[in-house]
């Protein structure tokens, strides 16, 4: 018998003993428990989770329940926070509001608007016709999941132990549910300030695409970019809208950049009420509301009365009705803490999505995270999800995106004599007929000051901010440098070419005003 033949046969033996191995452990599983994977979580990351789990032979539970909101018991479907009251409910009355701006530079384009300055929102038209598509999204998700094999399950999940999920109907009635593994997804609610009457008159993001009424002159209580985007929406559909700022505008994004943001909201005649904390909210006898304040700076006291009240203060990771200790999970505030397999310290509980611990709360994070950890877990996968040089944008009037690093963590993590930063400001072609503000569309790329300068960050304020950067980002990651983005022709007359005629440094002094749109 050959060396050849020998070989052969065992590594026939091999794949044969691997793959009864595998069986064997797919059916210990089954015997063993009721489920293979139970995602605590309807949202984007725990649904992407669990579709992809089944996919490759796991036997699934997907457990998601709402708590209505406390002020007005607002509550949604399946699909998590982005489907319901967050992304897409935003990006469409963001672009209600783009929509209302654009009839009014119709006119200057040569259109004959009749009863132009009489042009005005139906927020009951619009709340229904966003709600209408998010039930859509409801319904179809509802379909997927059956269709996929995936239990659905309308209930709040917590732990008995670190295999067991105590399932709580909305009758009352509990079921238990055995898995060998938990994948916890359930996200985050919007916080609430501790003053007297911020639970039972204000509001929040969960609450404001289903507003039955027009919210009128509303008072915005933050200003990260729910608070910006909400402010912005509102201004730009007719209604009052200021924006309270107890700090930072934009925390965590490029200050620079925040406040150029904010300085092109202010222009739309959007206030912000800077180093300003909110001390309580009365009712009036009218029915409205007064807000009292007070200036952290000077510590002067205020007032002002308004028809809504919206807290966008931040978010709050949803872990008190988890009942993680008797799984032995360690939390870290409201967070859960995981290693680079989104491993919890419970070597078969997991977690991805705005849960897990300083890691980015984006939509598109937690699919590809879910996906991922679903294919280490079933199919043998190895790839691990890459948190670094994640785009993203802001959807304010005029939109913010950027991906990698900030100016300031950039200088923080190599120096400010190793970085440079090129920047310009610019002039949109379809903003020269309507004669709109170009004062704040500003690019900027920061970048290493060696060599052919790899990309360390890039930064747009303007039009179809999220469309420009998504191109960028895959560029970025995949080691763009000024080099090559300077070296790239672009595409005239669009904003997005602004990148690739990035020419003058901060360091330089020299102004980054352009003379034309196309100097």
């Amino acid at each position: 018998m050959s060396i050849l033949t020998i070989w052969s046969r065992r590594s026939t033996l091999t794949l044969i003993r691997n793959s009864v191995e595998s069986y064997s452990r797919r059916c210990f599983a089954h015997k063993n428990y009721d489920y293979d994977l139970v995602v605590i979580g309807g949202g984007s990351g725990g649904l992407a989770c669990a579709k992809d789990a089944v996919a490759n032979g796991a036997k699934v539970a997907v457990l998601d329940y709402v708590v209505p909101t406390p002020t007005l018991g607002t509550k949604w479907g399946i699909g998590g926070t982005c489907v319901n009251v967050g992304c897409i409910p935003k990006k469409l009355m963001h672009q209600a509001a783009l929509l209302g701006e654009g009839i009014h530079e119709a006119v200057a384009y040569g259109w004959k608007v009749e009863g132009v300055e009489k042009v005005k929102p139906d927020w009951s038209k619009l709340v229904q016709s966003v709600q209408n598509h998010i039930k859509s999204v409801n319904w179809v998700t509802r379909v997927d999941l059956r269709d996929k094999k995936v239990e659905y399950i309308n209930a709040l999940g917590s732990f008995k132990d670190a295999n067991t999920v105590i399932a709580r109907m909305k009758n009352g009635t509990e079921r238990e549910l055995t898995a060998k593994n938990i994948v916890i997804a359930v996200g985050g609610r919007p916080r609430y300030p501790d003053i007297p009457g911020a639970v039972e008159y204000g509001i929040t993001s969960d609450d404001i695409f289903s507003l039955s009424h027009a919210p009128g002159k509303t008072l915005v209580v933050g200003a990260g970019y729910i608070g910006l985007e909400c402010a912005g929406f509102l201004k730009g559909l007719g209604y009052e809208a200021t924006v309270m700022v107890r700090s930072i505008i934009l925390r965590g994004f490029d200050q620079q950049m925040a406040n150029i943001v904010a300085d092109a909201m202010v222009e739309r005649n959007i206030p912000f009420l800077r180093n300003t904390v909110p001390k309580s909210v009365e009712k009036t006898e009218d029915g409205r509301l007064l807000v009292k304040y007070v200036n952290t700076e000077t510590n002067e006291e205020g007032s002002d009365v308004y028809d809504t009240v919206l807290w966008a203060i931040g978010r709050k990771g949803l872990v008190d009705d988890l009942k993680l200790n008797n799984a032995g999970v360690v939390t870290k505030g409201d967070k859960i803490p995981v290693n680079e397999k989104e491993e919890t310290n419970v070597p078969n509980i997991y977690a991805v999505g705005d849960i897990i611990h300083g890691k980015p709360e984006l939509t598109p994070v937690a699919i590809h995270a879910g996906r991922l950890l679903s294919r280490r877990i079933f199919s043998g996968a190895t790839q691990l999800m890459d948190y670094d040089n994640v785009a993203t944008t802001v959807f304010s009037p005029l939109e913010y995106s950027s991906v990698g690093l900030s100016e300031e963590n950039a200088i923080a993590k190599y120096g400010e004599d190793n970085i440079e930063v090129y920047h310009g400001y610019y002039k949109p072609t379809e903003y020269f007929v309507p004669q709109k503000s170009v004062r704040y569309c500003y690019v900027k790329a920061v970048a290493e000051r060696s060599g052919d300068q790899k990309v360390l960050g890039l930064h747009y304020i303007g039009p179809v901010a999220g469309e420009v950067m998504q191109g960028f980002a895959a560029a970025v990651k995949s080691g763009l440098t000024i080099k090559i983005l300077l070296n790239t022709v672009g595409i005239h007359p669009t904003t997005a070419e602004e990148f690739t005629r990035l020419a003058i440094t901060k360091r330089s002094g020299l102004d980054p005003t352009p003379a034309s749109c196309c100097s």
